[in-house]
């Protein structure tokens, strides 16, 4: 089993070895298994959603033997298709992504990407970059619902039958038993539907096949990868008691904090498994974030200096074992001569993060009963998407968007705030005046992906967390929306949002809605805004006028 070291101070470990003892009394591990909603909600509520969502707790060993037929099929896919398109959100492709991003392709297997931006941009440059005819899409949706996975699906089955190709022979559906995609794949002629489990919620579905399809089709060994998931599986039976029971140590701890305060898990990674802490971030976010409390992974923030972070913040060193990355060891290092709470884990090699996958769902689920939360639900998901819905029922009736008007224009940026003020140094400087101590500054970007404006955001969070000390995050929309936004809403209320949009200069439709791909992210970045200004958060906005790199520079020199 990978190791795994905690460097707390002794108080906490001794509180935490109290907490550990009720669980104990309480057999929470054998009723975790038991699937006892009792162990979350006392109140006589959600019970019947909470014994419904347990199904991951044995999926390593349930789908081991699934894992031949799984790759069989990549197999004969590979001699097909060079790339293959997975077109999800939040839970149905972020685990391929990790999986794309550290394991790569086989050679002789096709090259995997994800689809979850509804900015056209994104979707434009990748129709230049791939040979269509040579690409396979999975279309990813539990619910067999999801508004934006439909209208990628969509997209891309009309430009294939723009091409005279048998679109249907290019798309497998993925996709829980009797919803609407599989009747659509069905309809559709799809190449494949393949069933997800019902009782498995999205963000809990690694190991399922919204996982383990996209590896297999990658060359992955989907064998291998379920066995080390499984060692994990057998460490956390009933059976162990909770003291020893690596996932409920870790969520225990992780809970334990976070009802003091120490909510932001920090994660530092050797470079290799760079892409994990954004599968941990929807996970834990997600789950936990509701009822004015939770616990915020921050994922990809720049390292600065020690005497930056403020005593909020508990710190996860992922290591690869024989990583050459020695940077990570002295970071670590220093976190724990300071006296930051520290968790150290260290992976022999690449496949072994596998136990992490399955260590992490089992630790929020205990941290959820810390905190006394249904960590399988996400109450406040929906309101962003029900306004911006309302926004794209305007714009089919009326062929216009709600307009907003920006509170300043200054050198291609249009402000948008509830602040009024002069110039945009003093909005900004009015606005960051509501930073609280304990708080954490977010940058949701409604903009294209793109190698030059992640290493901008960079710079925009190290000069906040320089200046003001507090935890940055960084999210493209609308794909955080189905990971930290339900935390954004329903978390603690000490979070700052500045939303960054673009202007939409090239466009295409979604095929049979009535509206555009730019109409779509645009209404989402504006339901979003209004959903957080509705649950009292504090939102400031930038539209940028003209070319994108150029306005953001403008941006984080403002600050």
């Amino acid at each position: 089993m990978n190791p795994i070291h905690y460097y707390i101070p002794a108080e906490k470990l001794t509180e935490l070895s109290l907490l550990l003892q009720q669980l104990q009394e309480k057999q929470a591990g054998e009723r975790i298994w038991k699937k006892d909603p009792f162990l979350w909600k006392n109140d006589g509520t959600e019970h019947a959603e909470l014994a419904d969502r347990l199904e991951w707790l044995d999926l390593p060993s349930k789908m081991a033997p699934k894992a031949d037929e799984l790759m069989v099929l990549a197999e004969q896919i590979s001699h097909d298709f060079d790339r293959v398109l997975v077109l999800g959100m939040g839970g149905s492709s972020l685990a391929p992504e990790v999986f794309a991003t550290i394991y790569g392709s086989k050679p002789g297997y096709p090259r995997l990407s994800i689809v979850d931006s509804t900015h056209p941009r994104v979707l434009l440059d990748l129709l230049k970059e791939i040979d269509l005819e040579r690409t396979l899409c999975v279309v990813a949706s539990k619910s067999g619902g999801t508004a934006e996975t439909a209208s990628f699906m969509y997209y891309f089955y009309t430009v294939l039958q723009e091409m005279r190709l048998d679109a249907g022979e290019h798309f497998i559906a993925l996709t829980d038993p009797n919803t609407l995609l599989e009747r659509l794949a069905g309809e559709m002629k799809f190449r494949h539907i393949i069933h997800t489990p019902p009782e498995v919620g999205g963000r809990f579905s690694a190991l399922t096949p919204f996982g383990m399809l996209p590896a297999a089709l990658i060359g992955m060994d989907v064998a291998r990868f379920l066995e080390e998931a499984e060692t994990m599986q057998k460490a956390c039976l009933p059976e162990t008691p909770v003291q020893q029971n690596p996932g409920i140590y870790l969520g225990s701890l992780l809970g334990l904090y976070a009802k003091e305060g120490i909510n932001k898990v920090t994660f530092l990674t050797s470079p290799e498994f760079s892409q994990f802490p954004q599968w941990v971030e929807q996970l834990v976010a997600e789950s936990t974030g509701k009822h004015d409390k939770g616990i915020l992974p921050i994922v990809d923030e720049p390292y600065t200096n020690i005497s930056n972070y403020a005593n909020d913040r508990i710190f996860v060193a992922l290591h690869l074992q024989d990583s050459t990355d020695t940077r990570l060891i002295q970071i670590e290092k220093d976190l724990v001569e300071a006296g930051k709470p520290v968790i150290s884990i260290s992976c022999p090699d690449l496949y072994s993060l596998a136990q992490e996958f399955y260590r992490w769902e089992m630790a929020t689920a205990a941290a959820g009963i810390i905190l006394e939360q249904n960590p399988f639900d996400q109450p406040d998901v929906q309101l962003a998407k029900t306004l911006a819905n309302q926004s794209l029922k305007t714009y089919t009736e009326t062929r216009s968007l709600p307009v907003e008007t920006p509170v300043l224009s200054f050198d291609g940026l249009d402000f948008f705030s509830e602040i009024s003020a002069s110039s945009p140094e003093n909005l900004i400087g009015q606005f960051l005046e509501f930073i609280s101590p304990d708080g954490y500054f977010c940058i949701q970007g409604f903009i294209p992906y793109q190698q030059e404006v992640n290493l901008l955001m960079d710079t925009l969070r190290k000069k906040i967390l320089n200046k003001y000390k507090i935890a940055t995050s960084f999210g493209y929309g609308p794909r955080f929306l189905h990971s930290t936004g339900q935390y954004h809403k329903g978390g603690p209320n000490n979070g700052l949002f500045l939303q960054i949009t673009d202007t939409i200069t090239a466009d295409v439709d979604v095929p049979g809605k009535g509206y555009s791909f730019g109409t779509l992210i645009t209404a989402q970045a504006m339901g979003d805004a209004h959903a957080l200004l509705n649950k009292d958060r504090k939102v400031l906005k930038i539209r940028i006028e003209g070319d994108l790199v150029q306005g953001l520079k403008k941006i984080v020199d403002l600050f």
